[in-house]
């Protein structure tokens, strides 16, 4: 398809994104797309994950997120320190528990404010309250985690109309692998970026969705 776009269709191969989940798959696509493309043809396309789409995206335009543009990502690990130093436990189990809840909330799009605005009992409050805290702590540390890669470019685009008209203006077309495996967040942005337009092809199987316990949502495929 990338091949097609760009010598049939006549796309010029920078305005071209092609966005799956891990960067083995990636290196895979660009390698087969580079047999395709005659010299020089592909020069500027984008083949990426998702998470180094939105990293790139923060990096651009930091400032307006209140972050420096050299800030730095916490990984899992990172991530669960802050959390035990958090609840002052080293119980695994509870902080994978909040870690899980936080993550799940980041990635369905719900900030800390409307998390305790939502919660409905003391122990949905006491995560709220811990999100928050965590959140804080992440700003303060000028701090990303994982989550942040996607859901802090989705806040990104949809607050400021001139960074999301220079992302769509840059991926004219956006080819999505794995669609089955996008959660709300993912979702989103690629509605963000496509626009009105809505020029993009998306590749998925619903029998292979597998990933609806860390979000994904298999009415994004319907």
């Amino acid at each position: 398809k990338i091949a097609h776009l760009i010598l049939q269709c006549g796309y010029n191969a920078r305005n071209i994104a092609a966005i799956t989940f891990t960067n083995k798959a990636a290196r895979e696509m660009a390698e087969r797309a580079a047999h395709l493309l005659p010299d020089g043809s592909g020069k500027g396309l984008t083949v990426t994950t998702f998470h180094s789409l939105g990293l790139q995206m923060v990096r651009q335009d930091a400032a307006l997120l209140g972050y420096k543009p050299q800030f730095s990502i916490l990984d899992s690990a990172d991530s669960a320190k802050i959390i035990s130093d958090m609840l002052k436990t080293t119980d695994k189990s509870e902080i994978r528990r909040v870690q899980s809840v936080i993550s799940t909330l980041k990635n369905a799009l719900i900030d800390p404010q409307t998390a305790l605005a939502q919660a409905q009992n003391d122990a949905e409050l006491a995560l709220a309250k811990c999100y928050r805290i965590y959140q804080d702590t992440l700003f303060a540390y000028q701090a990303l985690d994982f989550d942040d890669l996607i859901r802090l470019p989705v806040q990104l685009l949809g607050d400021h109309p001139s960074v999301k008209e220079k992302w769509q203006h840059k991926l004219r077309y956006l080819l999505v692998d794995e669609y089955q495996d996008t959660n709300a967040c993912q979702y989103t942005l690629m509605k963000h970026i496509t626009g009105v337009r809505g020029m993009f092809t998306a590749v998925g199987d619903d029998d292979q969705s597998i990933y609806a316990w860390r979000g994904a949502d298999i009415e994004n495929l319907k």
